[in-house]
């Protein structure tokens, strides 16, 4: 992964060659619910969320707990969003959503994937700290090297994904 900033004069290199995870299923041209690939495309980076507490940076920043959620019931009113309940109140299937309340979201940002919220196209895709291997679907890096982009991202911050 390359990291580049914008500046008067066009885009910068911030940092280059950072090793980063994608989907099991590789990429793909879009996302689709319950198909592992990292979809391809610009996404904005809205903000940031994270089991451990806020490393600082421009973005909103929720820390999250064991009744944090994302919604991901393609039946649901609010799918593909963060939801707080507790799993048993919870008004949506959590057997199809995740909590968030795991070592791979020690620090994470919400990728601005399937925005228009259309079931069936995708759920829970985060940029956010590997476990080692391939994800579900998201972009995944180490966590230290993590942290140094959520403190330089900024709001309007994207995300560019592409072969």
């Amino acid at each position: 992964m390359d990291v580049y900033q914008r500046s008067a004069t066009g885009w910068q290199p911030v940092a280059a060659g950072i090793p980063t995870f994608v989907g099991s299923a590789g990429m793909a041209q879009k996302a689709k619910s319950g198909y592992p690939a990292t979809p391809m495309g610009v996404f904005t980076l809205p903000y940031a969320f994270g089991t451990a507490p806020n490393p600082g940076g421009g973005l909103q920043y929720v820390q999250v707990g064991p009744d944090h959620w994302w919604d991901g019931d393609d039946h649901s009113p609010t799918f593909n969003t963060m939801q707080v309940c507790k799993k048993a109140q919870c008004a949506f299937d959590t057997n199809a959503s995740e909590n968030l309340q795991i070592p791979q979201y020690k620090h994470a940002v919400v990728m601005g994937v399937n925005t228009a919220r259309t079931p069936g196209d995708g759920a829970a895709f985060f940029f956010h700290t590997t476990d080692g291997g391939p994800t579900a679907g998201c972009v995944a890096i180490d966590d230290a090297k993590l942290v140094q982009v959520i403190q330089w991202l900024r709001p309007g911050a994207v995300m560019a994904i592409a072969q």
